[in-house]
């Protein structure tokens, strides 16, 4: 039996859609009947050959949800079987202990299980997943509400809660896009005095409709005074990716405040040292997580009404839909649907 697969056959190459064999799971794996997979920045790591080591052809996608269609020979009725609906995200690859981590080689690390990265992951009707990286997905969310928070969900989720705010703290989110509205509504959800940080005009009603209780059009106001007018911002979630921007707000930090990077930039943050030693302020990145925090962030996704907003596509339409994400036009994620 064939399945369709959307690979990349070098890095820079273009998309192709192909038919493969399906595969079948090995010993403590899983075969997933894709449902839903969203379209993740990060993806170009595959497309553009920017992690060492990938091997190609290569299927990208690491924002999964589907159903467990068979199980590997020593994978246990009573941990996962046929007819489950799962997940499975951004897994591994960020402890910073071992040393293939130390060196910056994170295709080595030993506990890199990123799908299409590390194996091929889901721009197809199928693909294999090991059982550690699994994810149930509550009944409360569809294939496609559940596909883009195992990646854009999880960093933001995951950064706000380990980055030290308590309810009532003034908490900014930097940039509106993919990762930012999800920002701004995990942050409100949490009790953060959530305040939206983004250019023009536009933004301002719909982070109000979010949960954020102020919106700075950083093309027209000066973010910074804005912020300390307030007192500063106990944390200031930076999801642009750009390293211009991040450098140009840490000047609305409050005294103990905290950056916290989730948007990836190749440009470098230039950081005064008085502003830093004389407030104690600070500077972090935040990666996703693991399949447990993958799983409180679809719990608390249902408790508390956080939805990622979607443009969704067929899986024939991959390449379009990857374009759009790439030029910032999306609003706000991509997510691809099998048809499964």
């Amino acid at each position: 039996m064939c399945m369709r697969s959307v690979q990349v056959s070098k890095p820079r190459a273009p998309f192709e859609i192909v038919e493969r064999d399906i595969p079948e799971p090995g010993r403590m794996q899983v075969r997933i009947k894709v449902q839903a997979c969203g379209i993740c920045h990060s993806d170009s790591f595959t497309k553009e050959g920017l992690f060492p080591g990938i091997q190609y052809p290569r299927v990208p996608g690491h924002e999964i949800a589907g159903v467990i269609d068979m199980v590997g020979r020593d994978v246990t009725a009573t941990e996962w079987k046929a007819g489950q609906r799962v997940a499975v995200g951004w897994h591994g690859g960020h402890c910073g202990h071992c040393e293939s981590c130390r060196r910056g080689d994170f295709i080595t690390c030993r506990y890199l299980q990123v799908p299409g990265i590390a194996y091929d992951g889901g721009y197809a009707d199928y693909m294999i997943a090991p059982t550690e990286a699994l994810t149930i997905i509550p009944d409360e969310l569809s294939a496609t509400d559940a596909a883009p928070l195992m990646c854009a969900g999880i960093t933001t989720y995951n950064a706000l809660r380990n980055s030290g705010a308590r309810a009532g703290d003034i908490v900014a989110i930097l940039g509106i896009g993919g990762l930012g509205h999800l920002g701004v509504q995990f942050a409100a959800k949490m009790g953060f005095r959530t305040i939206a940080i983004a250019r023009g005009k536009n933004e301002e009603e719909l982070v109000k409709k979010l949960g954020a209780r102020l919106y700075i059009d950083n093309r027209s106001q000066n973010a910074v005074e804005e912020l300390n007018k307030l007192g500063g911002a106990k944390v200031i979630l930076a999801t642009v990716p750009s390293g211009k921007a991040m450098s140009e707000i840490l000047g609305g930090l409050a005294a103990n405040g905290k950056l916290v990077i989730i948007g990836a930039s190749d440009q470098p943050i230039e950081v005064p040292p008085i502003l830093f030693v004389l407030g104690r302020r600070s500077l972090v990145g935040w990666p996703s997580g693991t399949s447990i925090d993958s799983q409180d962030t679809l719990s608390f996704s249902v408790l508390s009404g956080v939805r990622s907003m979607n443009e969704v596509f067929p899986l024939e339409r991959a390449a379009e839909a990857y374009e759009l994400m790439m030029s910032g036009k999306a609003r706000f994620r991509c997510v691809l649907t099998t048809g499964n």
